[in-house]
């Protein structure tokens, strides 16, 4: 059998996906070992956001705290630049750009110092224009095997 995973739509796509300040759904990673959040972008050239990573008390949530992550940026077709360490929990400015993709890689580890098994990703937007776009969580390294995994959403 290949490796488990478990996929969460964590922000369904739509118009203007960005806009604002958004969250995705907090994600519980206390089965999981590590999780990628794909942000999508369509249609749109102009927005631009701040992206970070939040460690979350519980699904609420009732409490939050930015965490370092590591992410890729692919602004055309399937090839994506170095991986990047932001130089702290701040994150990091998309680039205006349509049709982009960025893998945000949380470890379970990155939330350990906060004593949260919760995560998710926020953009504040900076850049006003619309976007097309929506969030997938990738759960990998699962700490039990499952044919069908527990929801994450809980």
């Amino acid at each position: 059998m290949r490796e488990l995973y478990h996929v969460v739509n964590a922000l369904p796509p739509v118009d203007n996906a960005f806009a604002g300040t958004v969250a995705t759904d907090v994600i519980n990673m206390k089965n999981w070992g590590h999780c990628s959040f794909l942000i999508q972008c369509g249609a749109g050239a102009e927005g631009q956001a701040q992206i970070t990573v939040e460690a979350c008390s519980d699904t609420t949530p009732t409490n939050t705290i930015t965490i370092s992550f590591f992410y890729q940026e692919c602004v055309a077709g399937d090839t994506f630049g170095s991986i990047i360490k932001p130089v702290d929990s701040n994150g990091f400015e998309t680039s205006a750009a349509a049709d982009k993709i960025y893998k945000i890689e949380v470890d379970n580890q990155m939330l350990a110092s906060t004593g949260y098994n919760y995560v998710r990703v926020k953009s504040v937007e900076k850049v006003v224009g619309a976007i097309t776009g929506g969030v997938l969580a990738v759960l990998t390294e699962a700490r039990f095997i499952s044919e069908i995994p527990d929801s994450a959403l809980v």
